[in-house]
């Protein structure tokens, strides 16, 4: 999408990413800067949103960011009240935590509902009856394929993932009749900051491409997704991963 038309009279699109300071959340964040839209890069940590801003910027987008724990309910109620209005939301903060079922704790168990299904369903709260006021709004939820894969020791994390992708269904019967579009991105293994490439190349070599995906493939899609070269695609689960949902 070019710049043109990412924006709406003087006003740019603006489009909220979270865990935008890092791996997909920031490859989101650039390839929507990229199309023109105003980002705001939302995450927890301020050395690494910045950076993310200053990259940005520095290749002539508009990005700001905010600091928030989206664990924290009266953090996602002050992200709220702050940004007001956005024409698209990106839910890419998550958490993954892997273990065997027996030795996962109910903290660990508690702590990623609460990020990975919890913090979406507010967020979308927040913002979606207003895109439906207006006719139009675009709303990508980031799963994973273990949402759809058995994988062992990612029981919980799993169900976070296949639940985020319910939401997307039920939330395209609420809104999508008032012009807001729903979509869920269920990445296969993705090259992701803070641990090596090596991590995952095991699962990498289940796919039917044998290899992992780079953040910026992602991104693609998700930029697909919030076009209007996807005007007609709402409630779906995109997969990104490689071919392994398929085989």
């Amino acid at each position: 999408m070019s710049v043109e038309s990412a924006n709406l009279g003087p006003h740019p699109i603006t489009a909220l990413v979270t865990g935008a300071t890092s791996g997909i959340g920031k490859a989101v964040a650039k390839r929507l800067a990229a199309d023109g839209m105003s980002v705001l890069v939302v995450g927890r940590n301020a050395r690494r949103g910045n950076e993310t801003v200053d990259e940005i910027t520095a290749d002539g987008g508009r990005a700001r960011f905010i600091e928030v724990d989206l664990e924290d309910l009266a953090g996602i109620d002050r992200l709220a009240t702050e940004v007001g209005e956005i024409d698209v939301l990106v839910n890419n903060a998550g958490l993954a935590l892997w273990a065997p079922t027996e030795d996962l704790k109910v903290a660990e168990y508690d702590a990623m509902f609460a990020s990975n299904v919890r913090a979406p369903f507010l967020l979308v709260a927040a913002f979606a009856p207003a895109m439906a006021a207006k006719g139009a709004g675009n709303v990508i939820n980031i799963g994973s394929m273990a949402g759809s894969v058995g994988l062992s020791t990612g029981a919980a994390y799993g169900a976070t993932k296949a639940a985020l992708a319910s939401l997307t269904r039920a939330w395209t019967a609420e809104y999508s009749g008032r012009g807001v579009r729903f979509n869920t991105v269920a990445p296969g293994p993705v090259y992701t900051r803070g641990a090596g490439r090596e991590r995952f190349d095991a699962t990498a070599k289940t796919t039917a491409m044998k290899r992992a995906a780079e953040p910026a493939e992602i991104a693609e899609v998700v930029a697909f997704l919030v076009s209007p070269k996807a005007g007609y695609i709402t409630g779906a689960t995109i997969a990104v991963d490689g071919g392994r949902t398929a085989i």
